[in-house]
């Protein structure tokens, strides 16, 4: 059966921050107790929303392309037209302000620019005393949205990340969409573990292609193995939330998804419209990023 080809239509969402404004209404902000350690104060636990309810329509008609489009094929695509890294060399800082200029400033939560909020999610992991790697994720987690640079469309950028290769779980968000995905055709990538074998370890499984991995990929030589399991898996909210997925786990998989369960309330909860004195903050964050990601970085 020919892959259906993603459409040139004009992009499903407002601007790429949608998706991420619309993942923090899935999960109410709850009353946090301030004295929770390395926790977001008012982020100590979380209640899943009803996604049917809540979703507005560009976001469905995000997910109705992304949950379409994203089969084996597509990422194996991806993978052979981005890896080897090859479309161009920048400086992390120059990558920040890049995405100044993909991602419509017109937020409707903030009116920081991209910079501000990168900083707004490190200084909170900063103030929570976690390690200088850690504040360094929150710096540029969002960094392989970039990809958009490239032509990629938003469901090829953004989006809640899943297992391709295998049956894709009920708790993936939306997951009537994928009645047109192309792997529903194929007997091979169906049943639970699909491609893979139980326990396999999820560094042998295809994930959607997407900002994550693509920022995994361009740092995975320089970072620590906590900080990589951040980026990769910080959208792979069916895993991280739900606790699906486990059956393609192994040991260091559920060591390091603690990490990435670590992270992400101060992905979610650190976007307010009190703006970092970036003037003060900028020499530590250069700091920072000469430490660990100094000069060009490959892209």
């Amino acid at each position: 059966m020919s892959q259906p080809q993603p459409p040139n239509a004009d992009a499903p969402l407002a601007n790429l921050d949608d998706w991420d404004d619309d993942v923090r209404r899935r999960y109410s902000q709850a009353e946090g107790d301030p004295s929770a350690s390395g926790t977001p104060t008012g982020v100590a636990q979380h209640q899943f929303r009803n996604y049917e309810e809540d979703t507005r329509s560009g976001v469905r008609e995000f997910y109705r392309l992304n949950h379409r489009f994203q089969s084996v094929d597509f990422v194996r695509s991806q993978r052979q037209k981005y890896l080897p890294l090859r479309k161009r060399q920048m400086t992390v800082w120059e990558a920040i302000e890049s995405l100044n200029a993909i991602i419509d400033t017109s937020d409707p939560d903030t009116e920081a620019s991209q910079i501000e909020h990168a900083i707004q999610t490190a200084e909170s992991i900063r103030r929570a005393g976690h390690p200088r790697w850690f504040v360094l994720v929150g710096l540029i987690h969002d960094l392989g949205k970039v990809l958009c640079l490239f032509g990629e469309p938003q469901w090829a950028v953004v989006g809640d990340t899943f297992p391709v290769g295998c049956a894709f779980s009920e708790k993936i968000v939306l997951p009537e969409f994928f009645r047109d995905n192309p792997d529903n055709d194929n007997p091979d990538y169906k049943t639970r573990c699909g491609i893979y074998r139980e326990g396999c370890g999820l560094q042998e499984v295809l994930m959607s292609w997407g900002h994550d991995e693509y920022l995994y990929q361009v740092v995975r030589h320089r970072l620590p193995v906590e900080a990589l399991y951040m980026i990769r898996y910080h959208s792979f909210y069916p895993a991280h939330r739900e606790g699906e997925y486990g059956h393609l786990m192994n040991d260091q998989d559920r060591l390091m998804f603690e990490w990435v369960r670590k992270f992400n309330p101060f992905d979610l909860y650190t976007k307010t419209d009190e703006r970092p004195d970036i003037n003060r903050l900028l020499p530590y964050y250069q700091e920072l990023v000469e430490e660990f990601l100094p000069g060009r970085l490959q892209w």
